[in-house]
């Protein structure tokens, strides 16, 4: 893949294990990432054509969700029942670059979104955990030989996991001795680390000291509203102004979770906002499976690429 392509990246998920407990219904809403699973979620007709879709839209890059979803040969007891092997993983991945895909791992090690590391997730910080997470970033690096690897880190509150089972936060230089030597190994693997940077809604002035400008920020914005109007969206929405200001690449990532222009909105502000030589792309998210109860969800996703993109190629 070209160094200097234009990312159009969709965020596909394999994993669902990251929101909460299996068999903890507490606080969650009627979506398919609100509650945990034993087995993988995977209808392959829907995946394929999702794909297709993907591609005729403009899409060129795949980040994809692994968490739970792949049978580990580290650490097998974190899979669960119907993960892909390493051989099936690795074809999928052959045939979607064939079509012209980027392909990019991701697994969320946050401790909001960690529930797919099985008893791992109850090991925080720990020297289990630390060689449990390189264990798993060298071989998932390994299998995708990718240039970026999404490390997720987002959402780490008490707010966030006020309805799990078990919550437990990091903070202060815990976070970031944790947050830098998993770009550490991500980097020493041969990738450069991917993060959503809204730990930087709350800690503007500690994260452009200590963030390394090697990692690749996904600052994401789903809100339809970008007049500034609202006080904590605005704070979002600038955070895009701050990293561009401070010499950061950027994945700007949208959602048709609140609105299904909300990308082509995105694309307008940070192609204003952005210096081009820091604007590598722009990511959609659905937070969804590819799923028979969520294809409207993703049929939208579709559809927001295809405005975004037109917009973009006649303005760029």
């Amino acid at each position: 893949m070209s160094e200097n392509k234009f990312m159009w990246a969709a965020l596909l998920h394999f994993g669902a294990n990251m929101w909460n407990e299996i068999g903890n219904t507490r606080g969650r809403e009627k979506r398919s990432h609100d509650q945990g699973y034993d087995h993988v979620v995977f209808y392959r007709d829907l995946w394929d054509a999702h794909i297709e879709d993907l591609k005729k839209a403009g899409v060129n890059t795949l980040i994809i969700d692994l968490a739970e979803a792949l049978q580990y040969k580290s650490h097998p007891e974190i899979s669960v029942k119907g993960a892909w092997t390493h051989e099936e993983m690795r074809r999928e991945i052959e045939r979607l670059e064939a079509m012209g895909f980027e392909v990019i791992p991701k697994l969320n090690f946050s401790s909001g979104h960690d529930v797919w590391l099985g008893v791992y997730s109850r090991m925080l910080s720990t020297p289990t955990y630390y060689q449990v997470c390189k264990d798993l970033i060298e071989e998932v690096y390994e299998l995708f030989r990718p240039r970026f690897f999404h490390i997720g880190m987002d959402e780490e509150t008490a707010a966030h996991q006020r309805n799990y089972e078990y919550a437990v936060v990091r903070q202060y230089d815990l976070w970031w001795h944790d947050f830098l030597y998993l770009v550490d190994v991500v980097e020493k693997c041969g990738a450069r680390a991917m993060i959503w940077s809204d730990y930087a809604w709350d800690h503007a002035d500690l994260f452009f000291e200590r963030m390394p400008k090697s990692v690749v920020q996904c600052n994401w914005y789903y809100e339809p509203d970008f007049d500034n109007s609202n006080e904590r969206h605005a704070n979002w929405l600038t955070t895009f102004d701050r990293l561009n200001d401070h010499g950061f690449d950027q994945l700007p990532t949208g959602s048709v979770f609140c609105d299904v222009d909300n990308l082509l909105k995105l694309t307008k502000y940070c192609k204003e906002h952005i210096a081009p030589e820091h604007l590598l792309g722009m990511m959609q998210t659905s937070w969804e499976h590819i799923s028979p109860d969520f294809m409207h969800v993703h049929q939208k996703v579709t559809d927001s690429f295809v405005s975004a993109k037109a917009w973009y190629d006649k303005n760029k």
